[in-house]
């Protein structure tokens, strides 16, 4: 069993790992949105129920996460 002095990661992991952070960080940015109603006694679907919000950020999310696995796993 041969000891390796360094880090456990490499400098391409830590790209990758900093790249699937951002990606997910931007997905929770888009899911949150902006501010949906200027009144709140008015419910504005449009506005919650918008494709951003409801495809493209979960699926930047999961891209996100798929990243990360990969950037762990890999050597």
């Amino acid at each position: 069993m041969s000891t390796e002095s360094g880090s456990l990661f490499g400098k391409k992991n830590y790209g990758w790992m900093l790249g699937g952070l951002a990606l997910i960080a931007l997905g929770m940015f888009l899911m949150s949105g902006g501010q949906s109603n200027t009144d709140p006694t008015v419910f504005n679907k449009a506005a919650v129920y918008s494709p951003i919000r409801i495809t493209v950020a979960p699926l930047l999310i999961l891209a996100g996460l798929v990243i990360e696995i990969v950037a762990i796993f890999k050597k």
